[in-house]
């Protein structure tokens, strides 16, 4: 195996480049998924739920949610 360097701390730029093209990726989908549920004329109760149990929508929040304390973090030193 061979030694990898120690790796760098993300910019802030870097940062919020990340955050900004992870939010337009999941407004994307939302609305995506959002148009599916109408097409499929389900309620909105119904979408609603979709939405919010949606497994890769939590997973870019979370992740969403990470990147900005990071940067946040970054952004206090």
């Amino acid at each position: 195996m061979a030694d990898q360097p120690p790796q760098q701390a993300p910019s802030i730029e870097e940062l919020q480049e990340s955050i900004d093209e992870l939010s337009t990726y999941r407004e994307r989908l939302y609305n995506d998924v959002l148009g599916l549920g109408k097409k499929l004329r389900l309620s909105q109760k119904k979408i609603e739920a979709t939405l919010s149990e949606h497994p890769e929508l939590t997973r870019i929040d979370e992740v969403l949610d990470q990147l900005k304390a990071q940067r946040n973090a970054q952004k206090g030193q």
